[in-house]
């Protein structure tokens, strides 16, 4: 083994997601990661077009540690000791007083334990702890605002479709065989072209 590692010596390169080979723009990262789920909601599960619209304003939403209380559709923002920072209802920011009326004075968080001691994926909750799930949270959050404006019922049922939305845009076998459809094409520009 040479005691230099270069890139040409290399017959085949592949990025992990944690900035191991690369440095991603992850302004253009996350928009396209954003559009691939919506798309897929809008086009395969019936969801409002108005997913697909969002202003440079909306992205000030999205920050890593944002975990998502699949039973009530709130988005939370937690102390290391598991008490409630900040929270939205949707995309709706939650004031003080709704905090406390929702988590109790102390604001804890009623899961905190669970996420602290295994940081499992639970059917509860869901911990946006990277880059690449990260837009997740932003289209959860307008999920659960265009669930409320048409009348209906906030439960994790919206989950299952995130979910779908996340299988289908990751799945590896959407990267089998040539050519590459379109949409397999831009999937696979979210992982290669957006790195500097």
């Amino acid at each position: 083994m040479s005691e230099y590692f270069s890139l040409s010596d290399s017959d085949v390169i592949g990025f992990d997601l944690d900035h191991t080979l690369c440095r991603y723009h992850l302004k253009e990262t996350s928009r396209l990661i954003y559009e691939s789920f919506a798309r897929y909601l809008v086009e395969h599960k019936g969801y409002d077009k108005d997913l697909l619209n969002l202003t440079p304003a909306t992205w000030d939403f999205c920050f890593k540690g944002l975990v998502v209380d699949l039973e009530d559709g709130n988005l939370v923002k937690l102390a290391e000791d598991g008490t409630v920072l900040r929270a939205t209802h949707g995309s709706n920011d939650l004031s003080t007083e709704d905090i406390i009326k929702h988590y109790g004075p102390k604001r804890e968080w009623k899961h905190f334990n669970s996420l602290n001691t295994s940081f499992t994926r639970s059917a509860k909750y869901y911990f946006y702890d990277n880059y690449f799930d990260l837009p997740g949270a932003l289209l959860c959050g307008r999920v659960v605002d265009m669930l409320r404006k048409r009348g209906n019922e906030v439960n994790s049922d919206f989950w299952k479709d995130m979910v779908a939305a996340i299988d289908h845009n990751y799945n590896t076998s959407a990267f089998k065989g040539t050519p590459f459809t379109s949409k397999q094409h831009s999937i696979l520009l979210i992982s290669m072209s957006s790195c500097q």
